[in-house]
Parts: C-alpha cells; structure tokens; sequence
C-alpha cells in the first residue's frame, strides 16, 4: 500500500439521511480526529432523493478526510456497502450505518483491540436493544437463532454491519466468487481471528428507518437461502411426510372396503386435497427461491454504477463515471435492504 493511504477507514452507507448527518459528522469527526492518525471517511450516497448529496458536498469542503462516493440510483444497503469496502484503502476498514444507533465512539476500542490481538475481525455487538421496540428485539433475536442453528456458533448473537476488517479479510472478500454473500453470514465463515466489542444500541438519532419488517423478511430470506440448502431439506421432509400421510389413508380405506364401510365422506377427501396441495405448493416455492437465485447470477447484471468519487487520485473523480462490473468485483452485493 502507497505512503497516503491511511491507518483506517470507516465506511458509511446512506441513503436520504440528511436529517442525521450533521449529528454523525460533528461525533464521527471527533472520535477520528483523536486517534490521532490518518484516516478517511468513506460516504457512500446510494442515490438519496433528499438533499445529502448537497449536505455531504458542504460537509466535504470543511472535512479534508471525507471521500464521497455517490451511487447513479439506489442500489440497497449492502451493496452500497460493499462499493465503500472495495474502495476503501486503509489498513483497517470499519463499517458504520448512519444512523448513530450504533455509536461512533466504538470504534477506537475496535482498532484497539484488533492491534493488541492482532484479529482480523472485530465485532460490534449490541449488548442492550432496549431502544428497539419489543416486537424488533423478538424478530431479531428469531433471525441470529437461526442464522447461528444453519450457520453455526460462529455467527455472532446480535451483530449487525458494525465491524472491523483488516485489510486481510477485506481481500479476501474481494476474491470470494460468490454473487450475492450476506456480510453477516460470510464474514463469520471466513475463520478469521477476530474478537466483539460490546455496546449500548441507541435510538435512531434523526430520520425514518430504512429498514422496516418487510425488509427485515427480506433479509432472513436472502441470508436462508443464501447460506444454506435447509430449505431444500425442509422440502424433501415434506414430501415424505405427505406420502406417508398418502400411504396411512390407503390402509384407511382398504380397512373401510373390508368392514363394509365403504361410504366415503367429502371432509376426509377436502382434508387429503387440501394437504397434498399445501405441500406441492410450499415445495414449489422453496424451489422457486433457489432458481431465482440461479437465474440472478446467471444474469451477471453490476450490483451497482458508481457514478462519482471525490477523492482526488481516484480516475472516477474526472466527469466520467465508473461503471461496476461484477466480473471485476464477484463480492457483489444484491440485498436491497432499503
């Protein structure tokens, strides 16, 4: 790595966050300055339609360390994520939504404690949801039991994108050949040393979520079937429970036949209909998930267009943007979380 890149960089995805900015800026700012060593601050525009580009152009003349990164159109969280973790250059990268629920703070702890044991991976983790309403600590608390029972205990409880990376494991990243990897299922399986940081989750600081339970859906779904052929399973164990089911109401009505009991009710007929086609259609669907999977990655479509990045000695500063190629990056991320 050349002499200017810096010790860290701390990646920040948004989108229509300008409510929240200046409050992220004035704490993320103060935390960095006193580390006391070079750093940048990756901000990722992922194609607000509110005035954070503007806020972040103002924001940029006043702070030399902030790199922006703008999106040509909203491309969703994680792959606005992984546009700021492939284009980050420091030795340690640290990920970091905009919404201060996760408190900057933190940070300095993550890179001390990454440099005296020397880890790869540090995790943010939420010691306290008390913030989030009991229905979001019920879900979420759902979704980590069951990443870590498909996954394994390496996945960590309540660990959402607020982490450290060296750059280690941020090449290695880029070398997976996978299309779509959810972070928080792949960073964990990619055996790492690492070590968490606990911490006190807060109230969202300004703004609205970008992150209701539809998308929380979308997240568990994409993280499943992403991860793991459970589904698959599931499918199978269906289909031979249905014929079992099958082969108990054949013996039923030989039984029947032979007692002279051979008057067949509708109910039963409706009930052996309606399970069988259950069954075929909940399988179809689970299939289903998988082929567009397929379908997705044959496609090869760029998860995202980079269409400019103020940092000076980058070639995507001119007025030509850049265009993402996932062939040039696999590690691309398709999880449109917002």
């Amino acid at each position: 790595m050349g002499q200017q890149d810096p010790a860290l960089s701390v990646v920040v995805p948004m989108f229509n966050e300008e409510s929240v900015l200046p409050l992220l800026a004035e704490r993320l700012r103060a935390v960095l300055d006193g580390l006391a060593e070079p750093y940048e601050v990756v901000a990722v525009d992922d194609g607000s339609s509110d005035a954070t580009p503007a806020a972040l152009r103002g924001l940029r003349e006043r702070w030399p360390q902030l790199r922006v990164i703008r999106l040509r159109r909203n491309s969703g969280h994680q792959a606005a994520l992984i546009a700021g973790l492939m284009r980050a250059r420091g030795d340690y990268v640290v990920s970091i939504d905009a919404d201060l629920q996760d408190p900057p703070e933190t940070i300095a702890d993550m890179l001390a404690l990454a440099r005296a044991e020397k880890l790869d991976i540090v995790y943010g983790v939420r010691g306290d949801r008390s913030s989030d309403t009991a229905f979001k600590r019920l879900t979420a608390g759902a979704y980590y039991r069951l990443m870590r029972r498909l996954v394994g205990k390496q996945v960590p409880a309540q660990a959402g994108d607020f982490r450290l990376l060296s750059r280690v494991a941020i090449e290695a990243l880029r070398d997976l050949p996978e299309r779509s990897p959810v972070l928080r299922l792949v960073v964990p399986w990619l055996g790492f040393p690492s070590g968490e940081v606990r911490f006190l989750r807060a109230e969202r600081a300004a703004g609205r979520t970008k992150y209701p339970f539809s998308r929380m859906l979308a997240l568990a779904a994409e993280s499943v079937t992403s991860f793991s052929a459970a589904p698959l399973r599931v499918a199978t164990w269906l289909g031979l429970l249905g014929v079992a089911v099958c082969a108990l109401l054949v013996i039923a009505v030989i039984i029947a036949y032979a007692l002279g009991h051979t008057v067949i009710g509708w109910p039963s007929i409706l009930l052996a209909v309606l399970f069988l086609g259950a069954v075929q259609l909940l399988c179809l669907g689970l299939l289903g998930e998988y082929v567009a999977r397929i379908y997705t990655a044959v496609q090869a479509r760029p998860a995202y267009f980079v269409a400019s990045d103020s940092d000076p000695g980058d070639p995507a500063d001119s007025a030509a943007p850049e265009q993402r190629r996932a062939d040039d990056d696999p590690a691309v991320l398709a999880d449109s979380r917002r």
